[in-house]
């Protein structure tokens, strides 16, 4: 076997076995099994339940059941002003198109419970394009409803003891592969307009493009989220926060064929338009396999802005970078107030990546006067091993990165690094304790110090969740 081979092998290997860790873990987080259900861990109870089986679903999975899932979430919205209601999806494998949430409502998935999206178009609506973005992201007209949907909804859950959400995405990925689409891709779960969300403890795989996107909502909490999808097709991101606030993103596990979490805010002068920040996230103990794309994207649709994201307690194997900003001239707006510390990086293309030449546009309106502000990024306690390249950082000619703080960062290079290990312009900034040396536009400090990370919680982080049951046998 040469040397490439034994490496690919490996790495499939850590991949396998930090996947089966993960999912074995994932079975017990938050979920206690007692007789004929189990309790979890949610936002609110509710007071209603029902089986989706008593809406005539099959869970063979080949019986088409979006009647079933619609009739379901139908009745049980009127419930809503009567203690909630909650959905559970029994063990077997149900296959669906693209169906909507109500508020004060719980999807609940049982551990054996599969749910399928279906690969008959027909069963995903087309619904106009996305005010901040103006067009299709695939495509310039409309895009296919998610799999699941939510809009102007309060208090939704979608949770389980580790089911799973199928996109069943090859054809999809295929087809965009081929130029056959003429309409944006479908997400795996998609809320908005929306405020009181959860989504936990479940296994999401294969979406035909981004698997979980709220857009313009908020106070959001994504817990024990595991997302698996062929580190080969394109757009498959992990989560993808977009024009929302007070999110709280911990203890997931993505591999993703791009980046794992991408927080953006709208596209270029629809998004400046439209002018809704994601600001208020708290991403921590996630870890990241991601061979083509970042740990953590800022942008590069950022033209809504993006402030005060905090990341903690983040592993990388495999990983193209760890934290990319992404704009461009016409972008506008700023990425600003950027905190992480405590990163662990294992066979790494870049450790820092920031690029202002990002350059996808929706159309040629943009505005060339609309320039970035990129500013007050902090990044310390980081430790790379195996890495080619420590830095690529590429600001904006007359619109230099600035308050750009490194420390107490170690980087161990791989057996054929790039020949300039820091690539920097149109940056200002500072560094301590950083090694290898870094370029000369970061001015390395002779006292030590500390770059800042906010010691103040998010309202986010003051939720409190409260133990709930669901039950998988009529009574």
């Amino acid at each position: 076997m040469d040397l490439k081979s034994s490496a690919m092998s490996h790495a499939a290997a850590t991949i396998v076995i930090f996947g089966l860790l993960f999912l074995q873990a994932a079975e017990c987080r938050n979920v206690k099994k007692i007789k004929d259900g189990v309790t979890y861990s949610a936002i609110k109870c509710r007071k209603h339940s029902a089986l989706l089986t008593d809406f005539g679903a099959v869970g063979d999975g080949k019986t088409l059941n979006t009647k079933a899932f619609k009739a379901a979430v139908d009745h049980l919205s009127k419930s809503a002003s009567k203690g909630g209601a909650q959905l559970i999806v029994p063990p077997g494998k149900w296959l669906t198109g693209s169906f909507n949430l109500t508020s004060h409502f719980t999807l609940f998935l049982h551990k054996d419970a599969i749910i399928h999206g279906t690969q008959d178009e027909s069963e995903w609506p087309i619904l106009p394009v996305l005010p901040s973005y103006g067009r299709g992201r695939d495509a310039p007209d409309g895009r296919f409803s998610s799999l699941i949907f939510g809009t102007n909804l309060t208090d939704v859950i979608i949770t389980g003891n580790n089911g799973t959400i199928d996109g069943q995405g090859a054809p999809w990925w295929d087809k965009y592969r081929k130029g056959l689409l003429n309409v944006t891709r479908p997400y795996l779960i998609e809320i908005m307009y929306s405020n009181h969300i959860q989504i936990s403890n479940l296994t999401l795989i294969n979406s035909p493009s981004w698997h979980v996107h709220p857009i313009y909502s908020s106070y959001i909490t994504i817990q024990g989220i595991t997302i698996l999808a062929p580190v080969n097709v394109p757009n498959t991101d992990g989560i993808n926060p977009d024009s929302c606030s007070q999110l709280r993103i911990e203890d997931c596990y993505i591999v993703s064929g791009d980046d794992c979490i991408a927080v953006k805010s709208g596209w270029d002068q629809y998004g400046i338009k439209v002018g809704m920040p994601t600001e208020h996230v708290v991403i921590r103990r996630l870890t990241c396999i991601s061979p083509k794309s970042a740990t953590v994207a800022l942008g590069s649709e950022m033209s809504g802005g993006i402030r005060d994201v905090r990341v903690e307690d983040v592993t990388a194997i495999n990983t193209e970078s760890s934290i990319r900003i992404k704009t461009a001239v016409g972008r506008g707006a700023y990425v600003k107030d950027i905190y992480a510390r405590r990163v662990t990086l294992k066979t790494m293309k870049y450790v820092f990546w920031m690029t202002g030449a990002y350059g996808s546009h929706p159309n040629n309106d943009f505005d060339p006067n609309a320039l970035p502000v990129i500013q007050n990024i902090n990044f310390k306690e980081f430790v790379a091993e195996n890495v080619s390249i420590p830095a690529q950082l590429d600001g904006i000619a007359n619109d230099p990165f600035k308050g750009i703080c490194m420390s107490n960062v170690s980087i161990s290079l791989s057996a054929n690094p790039t020949k300039l290990l820091w690539n920097c312009t149109g940056i200002e900034g500072i560094t301590s304790n950083v090694t290898p040396k870094a370029c000369d536009l970061l001015l390395q400090q002779q006292k030590p110090v500390d770059c800042a990370f906010p010691e103040d919680k998010l309202a986010i982080e003051g939720f409190n969740l409260t133990t709930c049951f669901a039950g998988f046998a009529k009574v």
